[in-house]
């Protein structure tokens, strides 16, 4: 069994109260969830407005199939033009 975890770093630009970030980040975690089946997180920075982090985890019985796994959805999360990626870490645990 390989666990692989992500920790991604973001900003939310048109963040202008909690509401607004918990809407953002409710949207893009379900879709993380529902589309490459992963866990994720709000892990830090909760009470501020424009700032995100969030941990995922990836469990699969093959390392590269995690690791494309974590890889598609940091691209993914890129590509969502509601937030921006400040910084992003995968590693295996």
């Amino acid at each position: 069994m390989v666990v692989l975890v992500s920790e991604v770093q973001l900003y939310l630009p048109d963040a202008h109260s909690l509401k607004q970030k918990r809407q953002v980040l409710n949207s893009i975690k379900e879709r993380l969830h529902n589309r490459f089946h992963l866990a994720v997180a709000e892990v830090d920075h909760a009470d501020l407005w424009q700032r995100s982090t969030l941990g995922m985890a990836a469990v699969s019985n093959s390392g590269r199939q995690a690791d494309e796994m974590l890889a598609k959805a940091v691209n993914f999360i890129e590509s969502d033009g509601r937030v921006q990626i400040i910084d992003y870490t995968i590693e295996e645990r």
